[in-house]
């Protein structure tokens, strides 16, 4: 066999397997696509918190609707993608997912105004919470951004909340995000792109914190409840 027929041959095998790879980013591709496009229906659906309070509760709804429909989406990408390469094709959904992870914060938030586990985000999505080498699971990062997302939205909600007269919803707010600054400080970020959304975050505290005493200074706060027993 002549050399030149094994470089030919050790090369069609390259191109074979370069070709399979394209195809399969195709179709990765493609499925994102599609999921892509039922998060930013859910984004829209979710605009109505900022000015609508009496439509919030339908709003989450309609948003529980489409996250079934991307739920579906993500198991086609469990099925397109090998177990083994997960992170070589995770820039595909990344960011995709980050937006799922805030969105899906943020209903919850809407619904009982408490943090969505990391654990409950990935069950909504329909694929494993551990953290794993192998096999499609919700990355910590992804999801810790999407928290970060939270807190900006959140922060947005504080001032359109002033706007539309309801000045408990701020309070709420700021209890929440303070708290999720305090857990995210107890974090040792080496994330490049997520140390620079967290350094973000001071601005979204401040921003809620001149809201709140903004309120506080024109006596706006809600007074607190009197407590039902006698001194």
């Amino acid at each position: 066999m002549s050399g030149n027929h094994v470089v030919n041959t050790i090369f069609s095998e390259f191109q074979k397997s370069l070709d399979e790879e394209q195809e399969l980013r195709e179709v990765i591709r493609n499925i994102c696509k599609d999921v892509d496009q039922i998060s930013r229906k859910i984004t829209t659906v979710l605009q109505v918190i900022h000015h609508n309070e009496a439509e919030i509760g339908q709003a989450c709804l309609q948003a529980r609707e489409l996250f079934e429909k991307a739920s579906e989406g993500y198991g086609k990408l469990k099925e397109a993608v090998p177990s083994t390469d997960y992170y070589k094709y995770q820039d595909h959904w990344r960011f995709m997912t980050q937006r799922y992870c805030f969105l899906i914060s943020l209903t919850i938030w809407l619904e009982k105004g408490i943090l969505a586990p990391h654990d409950t985000v990935a069950s909504v999505l329909g694929i494993s919470a551990v953290e794993e080498k192998e096999g499609f699971h919700l990355d910590i990062e992804d999801y810790l951004v999407g928290l970060l997302h939270l807190c900006s939205e959140l922060s947005r909600l504080a001032v359109n909340s002033v706007t539309r007269g309801d000045y408990e919803k701020p309070l709420q707010i700021s209890k929440f995000v303070m708290e999720l600054n305090a857990g995210f400080r107890l974090l040792n970020l080496k994330n490049d792109h997520l140390r620079k959304r967290f350094d973000a975050l001071k601005y979204d505290v401040k921003k809620i914190e001149e809201v709140v005493y903004d309120l506080s200074i024109r006596g706006l706060l809600p007074k607190a409840q009197p407590s039902t027993e006698e001194a």
